[in-house]
């Protein structure tokens, strides 16, 4: 898919859900790795990832869709960032997917596995943990190394 291409996708879209016209920059930027796009209000620029193209069309209108979201509600001056309720709602009236899902090649490969001795609350992390100087969240237990996949 081309920018050009893109920006008649965005254009279409923003007519059929925001009944609205796009006027600005939308582009694809290769640099995004794991949100499927992102938009500049400085900039008034729509950025997306097109690594999304490949979980399907579907998926990627989804992505577009939640960025003109952010696009209106910052034009008309009102709430678009993640938290605001004007934000919240939009995506509701549109139909508009609150987060993308990660990519098949985002893998969370958590490398150690800790386990609290009080409570048995299982915690997953990629960094080793001093378990001296951290305890767990939950009951303020002593931590254990239960598991290890890295080598």
């Amino acid at each position: 898919m081309t920018e050009k291409e893109l920006y008649t996708l965005v254009e279409e879209l923003s007519k059929v859900y925001f009944k609205r016209s796009f006027i600005d920059k939308v582009c694809f930027n290769n640099r995004l790795r794991t949100t499927g796009g992102r938009y500049i209000p400085a900039k008034r620029v729509i950025e997306i990832n097109p690594k999304y193209l490949e979980a399907g069309m579907e998926e990627f209108k989804g992505i577009i869709k939640h960025e003109l979201c952010h696009y209106f509600l910052h034009i008309d001056g009102k709430g678009y960032k993640h938290g605001d309720k004007d934000f919240k709602q939009l995506l509701k009236e549109t139909g508009s997917p609150r987060f993308c899902n990660p990519l098949p090649f985002q893998k969370n490969e958590y490398h150690y596995q800790y386990v609290c001795k009080s409570c048995k609350q299982v915690y997953k992390r990629r960094r080793r943990v001093n378990v001296k100087k951290y305890r767990c969240g939950k009951c303020r237990g002593v931590l254990q190394l239960m598991s290890t996949s890295k080598d």
